[in-house]
């Protein structure tokens, strides 16, 4: 099968070799096979931190979770933050795990517009004016999947804004950051929020490999203490191994290295798909071109049978994410990704797509 809409890097972009060396480097200490604290590696906490701190988010390492990815950190707080039936205000097409994640904890969703990168904040103040349960706002604001849209610097100083006025605590996902093309993002929400409202996740699983499944929440103190706890009890913290391989990864500098070749590679994919859809699609389908991330978002011109095509696309050998996958709402769109497949599986899905839409009589 084609993964034209996978959400995780393509193995011919693994740092293979340089996080092999990591590893062997990090075999032999005797404390990678034993229990942790839970809360995770120190070293690795203390990179995070000065991570943050270049991107303008002021916690301390005490202030920082390793978690076994960005899911897990949205499981933790969903448990042992909020109340069953608590409001989750959240952008109308969101992550489709993510969604779960609150909807099996309890949680009722609320969506808020979100388009050419600006939630509507109106909307959501209108939300919060006559909102009597206890509610979060849950926001990926950076290279937003499946939208690719990022936030203006605006609407995240408008988020904290509503966050500090209606005292509703927000959980900014930003697993996505590092992956930037074309310029450097918007601050996080989190640099913004000197009141300390906001829970910020991050992850490694999409920029270095998925197996590894280590990620981090940053927050207040207290908050994380409190999950802290509640991770404790569930699974006495995540493997140690991989967290101090990626500790070497980083001081080594490789980790960085990585990155740059990383975004090149993941330009150059993504103007070559780019490419196929403006050959091929562009009469009955429309995007906008991503400025990091890994997907890409198609809209069809006209209504078209989604999940028809997501059918017949199967049938072919080819998988790609229909968009009722992330939203209730009606949409006439597709999540494909520049990062999960080769050139030549790219051509071929898309080609697959202009078949099977000739074949339907729309014009291409």
């Amino acid at each position: 099968m084609i993964q034209l809409g996978k959400g995780e890097l393509h193995p011919d972009l693994f740092p293979k070799k340089d996080f092999q060396k990591s590893l062997r480097s990090v075999a032999d200490l005797y404390d990678a096979y034993g229990y942790n604290d839970g809360t995770g590696d120190h070293r690795l906490k203390t990179a995070v931190r000065s991570y943050l701190q270049e991107n303008g988010v002021q916690y301390s390492a005490n202030s920082i979770l390793i978690v076994s990815g960005a899911l897990q950190a949205l499981q933790l707080i969903s448990l042992g933050l909020l109340q069953y039936g608590s409001n989750v205000f959240a952008q109308q097409t969101s992550y489709i795990h993510s969604l779960h994640v609150f909807r099996t904890t309890g949680m009722q969703m609320k969506g808020i517009p979100f388009h050419n990168n600006t939630l509507d904040t109106s909307y959501l103040e209108k939300q919060l004016k006559s909102n009597k349960s206890p509610s979060i706002l849950y926001v990926n604001p950076t290279f937003h999947n499946p939208t690719t849209e990022t936030m203006s610097l605006e609407t995240r100083k408008e988020i904290v804004k509503l966050s500090k006025e209606y005292k509703i605590p927000v959980i900014e996902d930003d697993i996505f950051r590092d992956l930037w093309l074309d310029n450097t993002p918007p601050p996080p929400i989190a640099s913004v929020d000197t009141a300390g409202h906001t829970l910020i996740i991050g992850s490694f699983s999409k920029t270095i490999a998925p197996t590894l499944r280590i990620g981090w929440i940053a927050g207040p103190a207290d908050v994380i203490e409190k999950l802290s706890d509640l991770r404790m009890q569930l699974d006495y913290g995540s493997s140690y191994l991989p967290q101090l391989a990626i500790y070497d990864f980083i001081a080594s500098g490789n980790y960085e290295k990585h990155l740059q070749i990383l975004r090149e590679k993941l330009k150059q994919r993504r103007d070559y798909f780019i490419h196929l859809l403006e050959t091929h699609l562009h009469e009955v389908a429309h995007w906008n071109i991503p400025e990091g991330g890994l997907f890409i978002w198609v809209t069809f011109r006209e209504e078209i049978n989604i999940r028809k095509l997501w059918s017949q696309l199967m049938d072919n050998g080819i998988v790609v994410n229909p968009g009722f996958m992330y939203s209730p709402y009606p949409n006439q769109s597709i999540r494909l990704s520049y990062a999960s497949c080769t050139e030549e599986e790219m051509k071929k899905g898309v080609l697959s797509i202009k078949k099977i839409l000739q074949d339907w009589s729309l014009k291409t």
